[in-house]
């Protein structure tokens, strides 16, 4: 990553044992719900939280995972997360789930710019692209 993006804290999830499956693994969907605590952890430190999320808000169009390996019940996980694309209405949110500085899982996230008022994708606002530009990957 360049030393250009924002020096945020990865995000600490904490592993339930509701999360494990039959073979003591974290399932596999529910790394989808630690990346997106990543995301929300990451909005947070770059827009704040005082902001519309039905006006100013994104959607998923698409999630992606890579699995490396399994992440187990005692594990503290982190988050890291970067933007890979910053395009005119969307942009791709990229994940590094770690377990003591060691790379368990990847992810990729592509969200699209909404307006949950209207109902209709829009342009990336402002206060939005330039928090997201804090993480960008050059």
């Amino acid at each position: 990553m360049s030393n250009s993006i924002a020096m945020i804290k990865p995000a600490k999830i904490q592993v339930r044992f509701s999360d494990l499956d039959v073979l003591g693994h974290v399932n596999n969907n529910i790394y989808f719900s630690y990346f997106e605590m990543g995301r929300i952890h990451y909005f947070a430190e770059l827009l704040g939280v005082d902001w519309d999320w039905k006006v100013n808000t994104a959607v998923l169009a698409k999630n992606e995972v890579e699995y490396i390996r399994p992440v187990l019940l005692g594990d503290s996980p982190e988050i890291t997360v970067f933007c890979e694309h910053l395009g005119t209405k969307s942009f791709t949110l990229c994940y590094e789930l770690t377990v003591n500085g060691i790379i368990f899982a990847k992810g990729k996230s592509v969200l699209v710019a909404y307006d949950g008022i209207s109902g209709k994708s829009v342009e990336i606002h402002p206060f939005m692209r330039d928090g997201l530009a804090k993480i960008l990957k050059s």
